[in-house]
């Protein structure tokens, strides 16, 4: 495979960084894709900030976040353990693309459709990031959707008797074929 891009990322860490836990490279195989389910990402910003978690101060955030002119956002240094999917955090690098998603009403199972399509230059910058990545980090052999990965599904806030996703994105406006054709990672479905 040639080189990977150049690709220029504006870091920007979280005021909490320093307090997430630090991790070894060669523990990093996994990519996690995720929508932000935000109208921007001054709003994604600032739900990154947010202190979630009383013991460490932290909160929920990804590594990177992809806007929709398909620039790149560095808000936690990969030598750390971001908060944005469970159960995979230590192994894992969280890249949110900025999409509205569900949004405002993430749970109702009246609002479930993801209709926002990604732009070609977010997914331009995340195939450069990925292969950026890759080149970087040897371990780094899969990919996956937060939606492939978390499966809960919850009461729908507006019929407490239907049950939804808790986790949809990226959703089905993600052009996976197309991603996958272009990166060295395979898919954990």
């Amino acid at each position: 495979m040639p080189d990977p891009p150049a690709l220029p990322i504006a870091f920007d860490p979280l005021p909490y960084q320093e307090r997430l836990d630090a991790r070894e490279a060669a523990a990093i195989d996994l990519v996690v894709i995720h929508c932000t389910e935000l109208p921007d990402l001054t709003m994604a910003r600032r739900f990154g900030e947010e202190e979630l978690y009383e013991g460490s101060r932290t909160g929920n955030s990804g590594h990177y976040y992809i806007d929709r002119d398909g620039s790149v956002h560095q808000y936690v240094a990969i030598d750390r353990v971001a908060h944005h999917v469970r159960g995979y955090n230590a192994r894992a690098i969280g890249v949110e693309l900025v999409n509205r998603g569900r949004y405002p009403d993430w749970l109702a199972a009246s609002h479930q459709a993801m209709d926002e399509p990604y732009r070609a230059a977010q997914v331009e910058s995340l195939v450069a990031l990925v292969q950026v990545l890759h080149a970087q980090l040897p371990s780094l052999r899969f990919i996956a959707g937060h939606e492939d990965l978390d499966t809960t599904e919850v009461a729908a806030t507006d019929d407490p008797d239907m049950k939804v996703r808790r986790k949809r994105d990226p959703g089905p406006r993600f052009p996976w074929d197309e991603v996958l054709a272009r990166i060295p990672l395979q898919r954990i479905p």
